[in-house]
């Protein structure tokens, strides 16, 4: 008696370990628009540090912000690269992306990413590049980012509405996509010359601020009661809370943009510009400290819970970033020492989210993990067939 394998049986290839994602149009296919955070989260960085008390006047830390800027430019220029590729190359799986709900919200994203590079050309850029290069970079980074982020801010709530989708924070993204240009647009509206376009650029941006504030005011309290009756988000979602601080950060800073620039447009009196965006920016800052004490005692829960590294820790960046901001406009209107100290003290916390969340994407991307796809499922060996003679 003998007993013969068959030989598919001897040639069959041994089981592979999981296969890296490598840069490449085949390993970019779970390429998504959140990937755009860490440009969002990297720009403002260089944006908010060379705003702090007395950092213009210090060559050390305007070059280093100036570098982190122009490292958000790199960024940037790459991933607009990569998600070409990703649309050439995977068409259906970036038409999935637009009309998933979890995912369509992070084309906010992609608005945010062009604006806060853009404005970041405008405040440390200008010094390696030249106020010209600065300037039409702006334009263009600027008008892109607002054509987009008002077309997220329409059709992703339609799509969310239609779709049914479950509430979450990520909802916010697209809708405070044209507060970031609202916040950003004074910046540029003061380098054109008096007249209608300057004129034109300020209302429009008063308006975005408005149609951004508004449907936050929205949306909030529809998040919030989901926490509310459905307890606490997924472990992955849960850094997704700091995303509310985005518009409250982003309208203060807008509304001390605004008060600078608003006595040359519409001849307002100064102080009259100036109280109106302390009255506006103390409170929303006040509401903001607060949600950033309750999500970061969430966070600190599902940390302990088992809470792993995600790509949403990136909401960790720009959203106390426009803290950082918000902080520094009203330190500047109103001469108190209490709100510089507020901005140092957010900024070291946005340097330290930045340090780790980077720090774990590069790991992510250098092991394969952030662009793999899921583990296939075992498959059971199939059983060798014998024989007798």
């Amino acid at each position: 008696m003998a007993t013969a394998a068959p030989a598919r049986a001897l040639t069959r290839p041994l089981p592979r370990s999981r296969p890296r994602a490598r840069f490449s149009p085949r390993g970019l296919r779970r390429l998504g628009p959140n990937w755009y955070a860490p440009v969002m989260g990297t720009a403002i960085v260089g944006t908010a540090g060379a705003g702090l008390p007395g950092a213009d006047g210090i060559p050390g830390p305007r070059t280093v912000c100036t570098a982190v800027w122009a490292l958000s430019l790199a960024l940037l220029l790459a991933l607009l690269g990569a998600r070409a590729l990703h649309w050439a190359h995977h068409r259906d799986q970036a038409r999935a992306h637009l009309l998933d709900p979890a995912t369509a919200p992070f084309y906010g994203c992609l608005a945010m990413a062009l604006t806060a590079v853009g404005g970041g050309a405008l405040v440390v850029g200008r010094d390696w590049i030249g106020l010209p290069a600065a300037l039409a970079l702006d334009a263009v980074l600027f008008t892109a980012g607002t054509v987009v982020g008002l077309a997220a801010a329409v059709a992703v709530p339609y799509l969310l509405v239609v779709r049914r989708a479950t509430p979450s924070p990520v909802w916010l993204l697209p809708v405070v996509a044209p507060m970031v240009s609202a916040a950003l647009g004074p910046l540029l509206a003061a380098r054109l010359p008096p007249g209608q376009g300057r004129q034109t650029l300020l209302f429009a941006c008063l308006a975005m601020f408005g149609l951004s504030l508004l449907a936050t005011l929205v949306m909030l309290p529809v998040v919030f009661a989901r926490l509310v009756t459905t307890g606490s988000l997924p472990l992955a979602l849960t850094p997704t809370l700091f995303l509310v601080l985005g518009p409250l950060g982003q309208s203060t800073t807008a509304a001390g943009n605004f008060a600078d620039l608003a006595p040359d447009v519409v001849h307002l009196p100064h102080a009259v510009a100036a109280a109106a965006a302390v009255l506006y920016g103390v409170p929303v800052m006040g509401f903001a400290l607060l949600w950033l004490a309750l999500a970061g005692a969430l966070v600190l829960r599902a940390r302990r819970r088992g809470m792993g590294f995600t790509m949403t820790w990136w909401a960790f960046t720009f959203p106390v970033g426009t803290c950082v901001t918000g902080a520094e406009s009203l330190g500047r209107h109103t001469g108190l020492a209490a709100f510089d100290v507020l901005a140092v003290a957010l900024y070291a916390l946005l340097v330290s989210a930045w340090a780790g969340a980077a720090s774990r994407t590069v790991r992510g991307l250098v092991s394969g993990e952030l662009l793999a796809g899921p583990r296939p499922a075992p498959v059971a060996p199939r059983p060798v067939t014998a024989r007798t003679r």
